[in-house]
């Protein structure tokens, strides 16, 4: 009876760059030589760091976690901003018998989450804006 020799394929076992398909050195799976993608790496913290959470509570009076992080001027354009927004509030809610005071959160919320993704210049060691 005849018998039957398998070679393992290693054509099979290689990979493609997800943005131009082009197939990507076995040396080097992480990076493309040919459209320059590089896969995301685990040196980035998946949850923030510290510096972020602290400015996000520190936002808490809006702007001062944008200080926090060495962006002075839109920190205190935040925290101009939050004058406004309280007095906007308060004319809302005298048109619709006290809920427009609930647009406030919205206000502190959407501070809060867009000084949690901003660069931090401190840390960086950028010149402060």
């Amino acid at each position: 009876m005849p018998t039957i020799e398998t070679t393992p394929s290693s054509a099979s076992t290689t990979r493609a760059c997800p943005l131009c398909g082009a197939a990507l050195h076995p040396d080097n799976l992480n990076a493309c030589e040919k459209c320059d993608w590089v896969a995301s790496s685990a040196e980035q913290p998946s949850g923030g760091t510290f510096r972020d959470r602290t400015a996000v509570a520190l936002s808490v009076i809006p702007g001062f976690g944008h200080i926090y992080k060495g962006h002075r001027l839109s920190g205190a354009l935040y925290m101009l901003g939050a004058a406004f927004a309280i007095f906007a509030a308060i004319v809302a809610s005298t048109a619709t018998a006290g809920f427009g005071i609930l647009l406030l959160p919205l206000y502190w919320l959407g501070v809060m989450l867009q000084v949690y993704f901003l660069e931090d210049l401190v840390v960086a060691g950028k010149r402060p804006r």
